[in-house]
């Protein structure tokens, strides 16, 4: 399939790319951007004018459900939603049943991504057998099936001999290992920010230690191990500055941020909806602002949606009894773009932490759109809005912004150069 795509304004961060320009894409590839290539003919045009194209987005953190919870989710309709939000590359979390710590269950998984996904798939592994925090999985032989990183997520390793040993064998095959700070002491029974509104709600909070406490940690044996690390989730303003400090030690630490935590605080609780329980909680405002000004500088390089789809049953007993996470992963983009309308990112840095960014945390040939690159790339109206809700393809609807109107309109995403979702 030859596809010519005209008048689109191209912004490809990787490359430090923002223009107006026709794209030109044969044998799932971009093969010239600007003048037309001698010869080439297309078989299908997209008149773009008005429309940004950009990579498309790769989503660092996104539960698919599948093995095991067919009520929340599967991967066919997970990743036909992160279509429909422009994201063309996703990590899944081995938070699934049988946990993701064999071979077996990678080599399901990828192959219900290659019958029935919409998206390129790529496992995250368990980085303990079962996620127990006691012996550590076959984490080469999980490499070998697919694995392009490794993560225990919020379960513990509480013997810090455990994970030392862990991080210097991942170090060793120069693997990489997904770290989501949070002390599980301190977290005890919490289910909101340790602050004003949770107290004022009578929720138990969870201090901004059982990130920092943990961070600190996970950060000295980081750098005793040697091992490439990328820190999942940081929710703090306090984190955010420890990840900053690393980095300028040269140790070798990667951030993400869920992008509900840019546009949420801890205020939202006031009414009890359990569309705002998530762990780690949505933090204060002052965490807000500086989570975002770690993105902006890069301290934190990408923006992922945590996307956790849960069934109706699931958010429907009192705040402290529901199942967290949010369903976001098809506005993704929009929500970006929310942040871009209210002065907050401008486009490009948006487009950063949404592709390149995350590409580069994990090694994933993905996130560029230049010459010779994959065709996979979102072609979006930055000038229409939606209204969340009046589509809706996860199977999870636990969105604390449904009926809300949003910036940002998808109207193509390509994957290898075809043609996945079209407006």
């Amino acid at each position: 399939m030859r596809i010519q795509i005209s008048g689109a304004r191209l912004i490809d961060p990787a490359n430090q790319l923002d223009q107006v320009a026709d794209i030109f894409i044969q044998s799932g590839k971009v093969v010239a951007i600007g003048p037309m290539p001698r010869d080439f003919v297309a078989d299908q045009m997209i008149d773009a004018h008005g429309l940004v194209a950009a990579p498309g987005l790769v989503d660092l953190a996104a539960s698919l459900r599948e093995p095991g919870y067919g009520r929340k989710g599967n991967i066919a309709s997970e990743t036909f939603a992160a279509a429909v939000g422009g994201v063309t590359s996703l990590c899944c979390t081995p938070f699934t049943k049988p946990v993701t710590d064999t071979a077996a269950v990678v080599d399901l998984i990828l192959e219900k991504a290659r019958d029935q996904g919409f998206t390129k798939v790529y496992p995250l592994g368990a980085l303990t057998q079962g996620l127990k925090g006691e012996q550590l999985a076959e984490l080469v032989t999980l490499k070998q099936a697919g694995c392009v990183a490794f993560t225990n997520g919020l379960r513990p390793i509480v013997n810090n001999r455990v994970l030392r040993h862990a991080l210097e064998y991942a170090a060793t095959f120069d693997l990489t290992v997904i770290f989501q700070p949070q002390d599980a002491d301190l977290a005890a029974g919490g289910i909101a920010h340790e602050g004003k509104t949770a107290s004022f709600r009578g929720l138990a909070g969870i201090p901004e230690t059982a990130e920092t406490v943990a961070l600190s940690r996970d950060l000295l044996l980081v750098e005793q191990s040697g091992v490439r690390a990328h820190f999942s989730q940081i929710t703090t303003a306090k984190g955010a500055y420890l990840i900053a400090k690393a980095q300028a030690r040269g140790l070798p630490v990667t951030a993400d941020v869920a992008m509900y935590q840019l546009l949420l605080n801890d205020e939202e609780l006031i009414d009890f909806s359990s569309d705002y329980h998530v762990i780690p909680p949505i933090r204060s405002q002052e965490d807000q602002q500086g989570l975002l000004e770690a993105v902006k500088s890069g301290v934190i390089g990408a923006i992922a949606s945590h996307h956790q789809p849960q069934e109706r049953d699931a958010k429907l007993a009192p705040f402290a009894d529901t199942e967290p996470g949010i369903s976001s992963i098809e506005i993704l983009l929009p929500l970006a773009l929310r942040l871009v309308e209210q002065g907050l990112l401008d486009l490009p840095t948006a487009i950063a932490r949404l592709t390149y960014g995350p590409a580069q945390a994990l090694n994933l040939k993905a996130g560029r759109l230049t010459v010779g690159s994959v065709a996979d790339l979102v072609l979006f109206d930055p000038q229409q809005s939606i209204t969340v809700g009046e589509r809706w393809y996860s199977k999870g609807r636990n969105c604390p912004f449904m009926g809300e109107t949003l910036p940002g309109h998808v109207r193509y995403t390509l994957l290898n150069g075809e043609i996945i979702y079209r407006a």
